[in-house]
């Protein structure tokens, strides 16, 4: 009797959380529409800063800018996207183990790069490992993207590197392809080096007020941050795609364990009825 107990007292339990899983299933899947439209709407503003930004390096191919110029590496600057809370299957596992990857096969000491991260998992990584940090505080990685929330952050990477204080930054961040692959992506946000250059009639002819060089350095901090913006958009897409896979797999789990717990249940009873009957017409026959 009391193995029947705990059979029904699991089969309880674990229909209680698969409906919890479902529902989390649900919000991700919400959550994920909601953030991949405004990643794709935004694309076409990123590339129109990028385009009007190569039009003025184009109308003059002998601009130059500290943020254009390779330099030799002597300390690199790490931006590392994750997200605040658990239960998104190998999401914030994928992009840390990435990283630590990177600092064993590239770097001999920590004085020779720094990191600065979005989000509550990255940051008690970093902390727990001891890596040099940019940010003293964990800096969270909302479903509501705010640019405002990292924007001090991204400024102070800049402001470094231009004192090169570091030669080079990079993000490393969960990159959406579906709903079912995301995959880890190192982008280098500085120096600026993907940047057309090529100089062209219909350019050539443009006329910059006050100067290009104004132009150029007016247009650099907002392509920076539509570039960063853009980058954590897609991160946090890639985050709810692979909260809500696995939301997905635990439901079915969840189910899977109570089909078989109902079997065992099911089994046991009916064995413990027959136990019963045998009893019951082994009493009569003795009776008789």
């Amino acid at each position: 009797m009391a193995a029947l107990r705990d059979i029904k007292n699991r089969i309880e339990a674990t229909i209680k959380t698969s409906q919890i899983t479902k529902a989390m299933n649900m919000v991700s899947a919400s959550k994920l529409r909601k953030t991949e439209r405004k990643y794709r709407l935004f694309q076409p503003i990123k590339n129109k800063v990028r385009m009007m930004l190569e039009n003025v390096l184009s109308s003059n191919i002998d601009l130059r800018h500290p943020l254009l110029e390779l330099r030799d590496i002597k300390k690199v600057g790490y931006i590392i996207v994750a997200s605040d809370r658990g239960l998104a299957g190998p999401y914030n596992h994928n992009i840390l183990k990435h990283f630590d990857q990177i600092i064993k096969e590239r770097h001999q000491s920590k004085d020779e790069y720094i990191v600065g991260t979005i989000g509550y998992k990255a940051f008690s990584f970093c902390k727990r490992k001891g890596h040099p940090l940019l940010n003293n505080e964990s800096i969270n990685s909302r479903d509501e993207v705010h640019f405002i929330d990292f924007q001090a952050m991204s400024r102070a990477f800049v402001q470094l590197y231009l004192e090169e204080g570091v030669d080079k930054i990079i993000m490393i961040y969960s990159h959406y392809v579906n709903t079912l692959i995301q995959e880890v992506k190192e982008e280098i946000l500085l120096p600026i080096t993907d940047l057309a250059r090529t100089k062209t009639e219909a350019v050539s002819e443009y006329i910059f007020e006050p100067s290009a060089e104004t132009v150029m350095n007016e247009l650099f901090p907002i392509y920076l941050d539509n570039t960063l913006y853009g980058i954590i958009l897609d991160a946090k897409t890639s985050e709810h795609a692979s909260r809500m896979t696995a939301m997905k797999n635990a439901t079915d789990n969840a189910l899977e364990v109570i089909r078989k717990q109902k079997l065992y249940y099911n089994r046991a009873r009916q064995s413990q009825i027959t136990i019963e009957l045998t009893d019951i017409i082994g009493g009569a026959n003795a009776v008789t």
